[in-house]
């Protein structure tokens, strides 16, 4: 990954640019369109969502171009939830994914917090593995009754200090 990318806070107006990003590097899996489109819902970033800062919602930017993004929320003073990280299917493999993730970790970090959760595509469970996750249970899809997702949880050292 080149050192000239940056994470920054991600602006209204891109709702749906990463609405689409994350769509396409979802597609990345090889599911059909018709899986594709009931994801979709889940899938939207919407204008209002960032607006409102009720998450942290954080791009990656390599040279002026957005090649990722990860949305963090934070459910009480220690308990965070990453509800999504995906990366332009273009730029998988060249490490953003890996950049967003510690970073992810370093924000929850430095707000205090000691436990990230993830529900995971079956798929990505592998790489949030490496990022020192594991498996605590199981939860059903918001876009597809009856699919159960890996709850995944990352175990977060506490520095306390101001972020993202």
């Amino acid at each position: 990954m080149s050192d000239s990318a940056v994470i920054r806070r991600a602006a209204p107006g891109e709702s749906k640019f990463l609405s689409d990003l994350a769509f396409r590097s979802k597609a990345v899996w090889g599911y059909s369109l018709e899986f594709m489109e009931s994801c979709r819902g889940e899938l939207t970033i919407e204008r209002d969502q960032i607006a409102a800062h009720e998450a942290f919602h954080l791009v990656s930017e390599l040279n002026g171009v957005v090649v990722g993004f990860y949305v963090l929320r934070q459910n009480s003073s220690t308990d965070f939830d990453l509800h999504a990280l995906f990366v332009d299917p273009t730029q998988i493999g060249n490490g953003h994914g890996r950049h967003l993730m510690t970073h992810a970790l370093q924000n929850v970090s430095k707000q205090g917090g000691s436990t990230l959760r993830i529900q995971s595509d079956p798929n990505a469970t592998k790489f949030y593995e490496a990022a020192g996750a594991y498996q605590i249970g199981l939860l059903e899809s918001e876009s597809i009754p009856g699919r159960q997702l890996p709850l995944l949880q990352i175990d977060v050292q506490v520095t306390g200090t101001d972020a993202p």
